[in-house]
Order: structure tokens, then sequence, then C-alpha cells
């Protein structure tokens, strides 16, 4: 859905789906960050920002120094909600940065999108200043075939292939920790958080606003069938339709002081 074919009910529940996604991820995201040692201001770089809630949170705290916050679209990042707060439209395999200019870097739902994603992250590890973190988020999406009901299991092999044809690897998580250990990062560990139907109010109505907003597209794609689409949100507040169909994988690892 192009800008400008966007209706302004499309528009609401992209805004809806945005709110509904900080809300969600944010809080884990935080944890992460506030577990891990700083000594002294963080110089900080967010790699795919979107819509700024992680970037403004970062500035906000006492002990960052900074924050650039990059992304290909940066139309709703607003680099005026802090002093400390650079935002800069880049693509990331294309950008550069001095090595050792950040103590954080950050990125949430980013290089399961990327071609070469080892790569970027190979970089993203040299831009770290010696003793600084890279924390990185993803997701892992389990197996269609093992969802808990014919719809889910046909909503979840939809969205795998639609994600495929674009040419993200949706199995990229679950190698978080290997890579970040391969790229020469001490002190590597993890959390995984369940993510699927009837795991939480919020994530129901997240699907809920998806299908709302991306349904007929992938009826139309053929994709999906309407009955499946409909059982699958009719299915969301079901206790026997719970399911667990994407963990994530929230990774995290220092580069070494010498």
């Amino acid at each position: 859905m192009t800008a400008e074919t966007r209706t302004p009910e499309s528009r609401r529940i992209e805004a809806a789906l945005t709110e509904l996604w900080e809300r969600i991820y944010d809080p884990q995201s935080r944890a992460v960050i506030d577990g891990l040692p700083a000594a002294g201001p963080r110089r900080v770089l967010e790699l795919g920002a979107g819509a700024g809630s992680m970037a403004y949170w970062l500035a906000e705290r006492a002990d960052t120094a900074s924050v650039l916050a990059v992304d290909t679209d940066v139309s709703a990042l607003d680099a005026d909600r802090s002093p400390k707060l650079t935002v800069r439209q880049l693509d990331v395999k294309e950008a550069e940065f001095e090595e050792g200019s950040f103590d954080l870097v950050f990125a949430r739902a980013l290089f399961e999108h990327l071609d070469g994603a080892e790569e970027v992250l190979a970089r993203a590890v040299r831009w770290l200043a010696p003793g600084g973190w890279l924390v990185v988020e993803d997701f892992y999406f389990l197996p269609s075939e093992h969802c808990a009901t014919p719809a889910g299991r046909a909503l979840v092999a939809a969205y795998l292939q639609g994600w495929k044809a674009a040419g993200a690897d949706m199995h990229w998580g679950r190698r978080l920790p290997s890579t970040l250990a391969r790229a020469g990062l001490e002190a590597v560990d993890l959390r995984v958080t369940p993510l699927g139907p009837g795991q939480h109010a919020d994530d129901n109505e997240l699907m809920r606003l998806r299908m709302a907003l991306q349904g007929e597209g992938l009826v139309a794609s053929g994709l999906v069938g309407a009955e499946d689409l409909k059982q699958f949100v009719a299915n969301l507040d079901d206790p026997r339709a719970r399911d667990v169909t994407t963990l994530l994988f929230s990774a995290w690892g220092r580069r070494p002081s010498a």
C-alpha cells in the first residue's frame, strides 16, 4: 500500500499498529538495555529507528551522551524531541561510521530484512568502542505446519511466503547468539519471548489490526483463503486456539576492551 493509495482508515490502523508495536516490544528492549553496565555517558546508534520510540527513550536517559537514529525513511522521526538526538536518513547496508564511534548500537526487527545481514552486523561491531555493547532483536517464525489450528497454519504459511518473497529471513533470530559470538563479541547472552494468538491481549489486538489492514491483500494474492482469514480472527480470543507462532530473540554482546 503506497502513500497515494492509503485511505484515512488505513492510516488510522497504521497509527494504532505503531502504538501497539511500541507498547508490546519497547518494555523488553528497555529491560535488556537497562541490564547492561555503563561505564559513562553512552554514544548510541539506533539502526532502523522506525517511529522513534526507542530513540526518544534512549535520548532521555541520564547515561546517554548522544543518540544517532538512522532509517531509510525518517518521516516519522522528530529530531527536535531532544538536544541529544540526531536523525539521519541512511540505508544501513550502505552506511559506514568510524571504528569505535559508539558505546551502544541497537537494532530491532531490522537484520531479518537485510540481504547480507552478517556482513552488516560485522560492520556494526567495528563501530563499537572497546567495551561497547551491540543489542539486536529479531523474530523467528516457527514452522506453520505446527500451528494449533488450520486457520493458524494457513495464516503463518502465508506470512512466511510473503516475507520470503520480500527477501526477509524470518529464521534469522535463532542464529543471533552464535552470529554475535562469531563476530568477536564477548559476554553474549539472550532472552526469548513467545508470541502468538492468545499470548497477550495486546498481541491479539495487534494481529486483529494487521488482518484488518493486510487481510484483504493476502486473500487477493491467493496466499490465504477468505474463510481461513475470518476463522483466524474469530479464534484470537479462544483459549482452544492459543498458540506460539513466533519467538522474539533478544541478543547482546560486548566488544572486547583489548
